[in-house]
C-alpha cells in the first residue's frame, strides 16, 4: 500500500467559510435531542431532528462514545494587591492523567496562566467552604507553566475543582460560564474525569436516546480521550505544515478493542476525539507489528512519514492490540496522540461520524474534510443556508460515506 498523500502544502484559507455571529450558539437547547441533524448520506443530504438518530444510522452500526468528562479547569485567584490570577489547569506533570485526579494534599499540573506578569512569586490562595487551596508558580514551559498545588488532605483533587473550579467553556461563546453549564457542557455519559473541553457531538444524546439505540439492538462501546486546550488553537500559519497539534491522552479497555475486532459492523464515531481516538490505534498497532517494544505515542505525521513494510488491516491491527495486553496481563492500553488528520488521510479505523459544525479553517474541519472529500463544501453550505446553530453548543450531522 502506498504512502498517505501529505498534506503539509494544504492552504488552511481553502478550508474557509462566512461564520456569522449570530449562527453561533450561545447557549444550548433545552432539550439536548431537539437540535437540529443534517444526515449526509452517500452524497445526498436531508435535515432531521437529532431524536431520529437512531431510525437513520445503519443496522449493523457500532458506535464509539468518549466517555471523558469536563474538569471545572478554571481556577481565579486573588492577590492581596488586587490583580486577579487565572489559572487554567491543562495536565498533569509526570503522571498519569486519572492516578494525579485523586492525589490527596498536592500535585504538580501544567497550567495557562492569566496575568502571569501580576504573579512573579509566593504562593497564591483561593478559600472553599471547607478548604484551603495554594498555588505556587514554578517553571515555564513553552507557554505554559508548571504550577505546584497544595490543599487539604482529605479531599481528592477532583473533588477541589468541582468545588472551586468553574468550566472552561470555549473562547469563542464569549461569555463566563454559568451554573447550567455544569451539566449542560457535559455528556450524560460521563465518566473519567481529564478534559477541559467537552466531546460535543455527544451533548445531543440523552438517556431516551440511548435507550432506543438499545431497542434497535445498534452496538455501542466506549473509549476515552481527554480532550486538551490545543483543541480551541486556530491554525495561524499559511499551510497545515506549519501547524502543531496539541498531544491528548487516550484510554481504551481490552473489551473495546474485542468489540472493535469481533463484529461486523460499520465503526460510527461519535465525535471527532473518537474518530483521533480509533485512527490512533490503528497507527499504533501498525508500529507494534514493526517493533513489539513501541510505545503508544503517534506524532503529528506519523501516518503520512511512516516507513512501514506492512500496513495492517483492522482485524490485524485489533489482534496485535488485544495480543500485547494480553502478555502484559492489561486490562487499558494507555497512550497518547498528536494525530492530524487532514485532506490526503486515509480512514483505517472509522466508517462514519457523528460530529458538530466546526469552526473555519480549525483542524476540526480539516479532519471533516478529509472523510467526505470536497463535499465538506456542500455539508457547511446547507448547513448555513438552513439556520443551522453552529459550534460547541451548536447542531450536528451525521456523515455516512
Amino acid at each position: 500500500m502506498n504512502k498517505m498523500q501529505h498534506p503539509k502544502n494544504i492552504r488552511i484559507e481553502d478550508y474557509d467559510y462566512p461564520l456569522k455571529e449570530s449562527l453561533i450558539a450561545k447557549y444550548p437547547l433545552k432539550q439536548r435531542d431537539q437540535s437540529k441533524l443534517l444526515f449526509y448520506n452517500q452524497g445526498k443530504i436531508s435535515q432531521h431532528q437529532f431524536s431520529e438518530a437512531p431510525d437513520l444510522l445503519p443496522p449493523d452500526s457500532l458506535l464509539v462514545f468518549n466517555e471523558t468528562r469536563v474538569v471545572q479547569a478554571r481556577l481565579l485567584f486573588q492577590k492581596s494587591t488586587g490583580a486577579r490570577i487565572e489559572i487554567f489547569v491543562l495536565k498533569p506533570h509526570n503522571q498519569d492523567i486519572q492516578e494525579a485526579f485523586q492525589n490527596y494534599g498536592g500535585g504538580e499540573w501544567e497550567c495557562f496562566v492569566g496575568n502571569a506578569k501580576k504573579w512573579k512569586e509566593g504562593k497564591l490562595k483561593l478559600m472553599g467552604e471547607d478548604f484551603e487551596l495554594k498555588a505556587t508558580r514554578k517553571k515555564h514551559i513553552g507557554n505554559s507553566f508548571i504550577v505546584h498545588f497544595e490543599w487539604d488532605k482529605d479531599k481528592t483533587f477532583a473533588q477541589i475543582l468541582e468545588q472551586a473550579g468553574e468550566i472552561p467553556l470555549p473562547p469563542y461563546l464569549r461569555r463566563e460560564a454559568e451554573k447550567s453549564d455544569r451539566t449542560r457542557y457535559q455528556t450524560v455519559y460521563a465518566r473519567n474525569n481529564g478534559s477541559v473541553a467537552a466531546p460535543t457531538a455527544g451533548l445531543h444524546f440523552t438517556q431516551d436516546t440511548l435507550k432506543r439505540l438499545d431497542q434497535k439492538n445498534i452496538q455501542k462501546t466506549e473509549v476515552t480521550l481527554h480532550v486538551g486546550a490545543g483543541t480551541f488553537k486556530p491554525v495561524s500559519e499559511r499551510t497545515i505544515g506549519e501547524h502543531e497539534m496539541h498531544t491528548e491522552q487516550i484510554v481504551v479497555s481490552k473489551n473495546t478493542l474485542k468489540q472493535l475486532r469481533d463484529g461486523n459492523q460499520k465503526n460510527v464515531a461519535v465525535g471527532t476525539t473518537s474518530v483521533r481516538t480509533l485512527e490512533s490505534l490503528y497507527w499504533y498497532a501498525a508500529k507494534l507489528m514493526e517493533n513489539s517494544s513501541a510505545t503508544f505515542t503517534i506524532e503529528q505525521w506519523y501516518p503520512y512519514d511512516n516507513e512501514l513494510r506492512h500496513f495492517p488491516t483492522r482485524t490485524e491491527a485489533l489482534d496485535a492490540l488485544i495480543n500485547k495486553l494480553d502478555n502484559e496481563q492489561e486490562e487499558n492500553i494507555r497512550g497518547e496522540t498528536q494525530l492530524i488528520i487532514a485532506p490526503g488521510y486515509d480512514y483505517k479505523m472509522v466508517d462514519a461520524m457523528f460530529t458538530n459544525f466546526h469552526l473555519p479553517k480549525s483542524t476540526l474541519l480539516l479532519l471533516v474534510a478529509a472523510y467526505l472529500g470536497s463535499d465538506w463544501r456542500q455539508v457547511y453550505d446547507y448547513a448555513l443556508a438552513n439556520n443551522f446553530r453552529l459550534l460547541s453548543y451548536g447542531d450536528s450531522c451525521l456523515l455516512i460515506k
